[in-house]
């Protein structure tokens, strides 16, 4: 009996958890899609009657379809970028000794730029971006995300790369591997999973990047998410929940996907790779 009462005290504790973290989306979800009538006074639970008006105003009144093709260009970019430097330089420093020392102060630098808010860069970064002329373009973005990634990337894959046992790259060197055959084919097969959970956090981190969009991006027509997000609170739509809520709908659509995505490869990559004997 008692341990029937513990059951059932866990199955609703559970009950609360789930609804408490679920609830913020359903109300998201029924503010996109209720009449601006039902947003005024009383809003009941359970919309009234449903509406797709928000969904058609944000794309054709407001050009979401550009900022949600400009934060797809960003940034796929910036982590397909991330992840072949990243990845690369944490092998690099989990397996290599170097001749002079230079791994520690390349490890501080790493953590540095972990620890440092993305804001402290955003002086040193304006300045070179203006220098350059690329302000009115997405590079900027994209080098950004690039920068911020990467040390993220670096200090997660270390500890992948430092727990592969080396025997088995020794074996495949035996066999007449060459560096980048053992890196790519034999290496990074064994780190898949780090691999699609370092990549999920580098895309979310890119696709709700902010700070630096609000900073480099000077042209309306190189607008991303976040930006046109904040651009829909203006004075003129600061009540028009609808409109906002829809936003916000699809913007997370992209990031469900991909975190669906990375979660079967991640799976399928815990019984990828063995140890030849």
């Amino acid at each position: 009996m008692k341990k029937k009462t513990i059951s059932v005290l866990k199955i609703i504790g559970v009950i609360i958890l789930l609804f408490i973290a679920l609830f913020p989306i359903y109300w998201l979800i029924g503010m996109s899609i209720r009449p601006m009538e039902e947003m005024k006074g009383h809003i009941s639970l359970i919309p009234h009657s449903l509406t797709g008006e928000h969904f058609v105003a944000l794309f054709k009144q407001n050009g979401f379809g550009v900022a949600i093709k400009n934060s797809l260009q960003t940034t796929l970019t910036s982590t397909a970028l991330s992840l072949a430097i990243g990845l690369c330089a944490a092998y690099v420093l989990a397996r290599s000794r170097f001749k002079f020392a230079l791994k520690q102060p390349i490890s501080f630098w790493v953590w540095l730029i972990r620890i440092l808010p993305p804001v402290a860069f955003t002086i040193p970064l304006y300045t070179m971006f203006s220098k350059t002329n690329i302000l009115n373009t997405k590079l900027p973005v994209i080098f950004a995300c690039v920068l911020i990634n990467i040390t993220l990337i670096i200090s997660y894959m270390i500890s992948f790369f430092h727990d592969l046992p080396e025997e088995i790259e020794e074996s495949a060197r035996i066999d007449g591997a060459t560096e980048w055959q053992l890196f790519l084919r034999i290496v990074l097969p064994l780190v898949a999973p780090g691999i699609a959970a370092i990549a999920m956090l580098s895309f979310m981190y890119a696709w709700n990047e902010y700070t630096y969009s609000i900073m480099f991006i000077q042209s309306p027509a190189n607008n991303t998410v976040p930006i046109a997000l904040a651009a829909l609170n203006t004075e003129d739509n600061l009540t028009n929940f609808g409109l906002t809520a829809a936003g916000g709908v699809i913007s997370v659509i992209p990031i469900t996907l991909f975190v669906i995505f990375a979660q079967n490869y991640l799976i399928s990559g815990l019984s990828s790779g063995a140890v030849k004997s």
